[in-house]
């Protein structure tokens, strides 16, 4: 089973989309960001500035998931620390980051079908296995952590389920929409330090 490598990193999920809003399936369906994701991208993106204040940098570069709603919220990061006062990192789109392909699943209501997947093997009609979202999402994690400096991630939360199996965490824990995180390995194993967003 591949592993992270054990360096830090900052990660956020993109902003609520409708079907978020419904319960619904998105997978690799290109849902954009309703208003509540936009306004939960803004205050992401303005909690994530204040951190390069006083000339501290806790990441030096955005790496996003080329689907909408995660690249506009990775945009929106990168204009609020811009527009802060801090530096204008560099954005790139990493399609190894995209959300896992849910097959004739996308959607559908999340169901019985979910946990099965995750920790059975057992995969829907034309979606991702989820050996392979790991795999894959460590990997593209993996390659950027090898580079010097300190990336934040922004992409999606099966994807992140992929990434704790990677890390060693329990797999099966619900990520927040745009809620920052910072992931450090420690001699205990990774701690994940979440800076929730008022109203997000």
């Amino acid at each position: 089973m591949p592993k992270i490598i054990a360096k830090p990193y900052w990660y956020l999920r993109h902003g609520e989309t409708d079907w978020n809003a419904r319960g619904l399936s998105q997978g690799r369906t290109d849902i954009p960001l309703n208003s509540t994701g936009l306004a939960q991208a803004a205050r992401a993106g303005a909690a994530l500035a204040a951190f390069f204040q006083n000339g501290h940098a806790p990441f030096d570069r955005i790496v996003a998931s080329p689907l909408t709603r995660a690249l506009v919220t990775a945009e929106y990061a990168r204009d609020a620390i811009r527009d802060g006062g801090g530096p204008d990192l560099p954005l790139t789109i990493d399609p190894e980051l995209q959300e896992v392909c849910f097959g004739v699943q996308e959607g559908e209501p999340m169901g019985t079908w979910y946990d099965p997947w995750i920790e059975d093997g057992m995969t829907p009609e034309g979606a991702e296995p989820f050996a392979e979202l790991r795999a894959r999402a460590v990997t593209a994690i993996n390659r950027e952590l090898k580079r010097d400096g300190v990336p934040l991630f922004v992409a999606h939360g099966a994807l992140f389920r992929g990434l704790r199996s990677g890390m060693g965490l329990p797999v099966n824990v619900r990520l927040a929409n745009a809620t920052p995180m910072h992931l450090k390995p420690s001699p205990e194993g990774w701690e994940i330090e979440i800076h929730n967003i008022t109203g997000a």
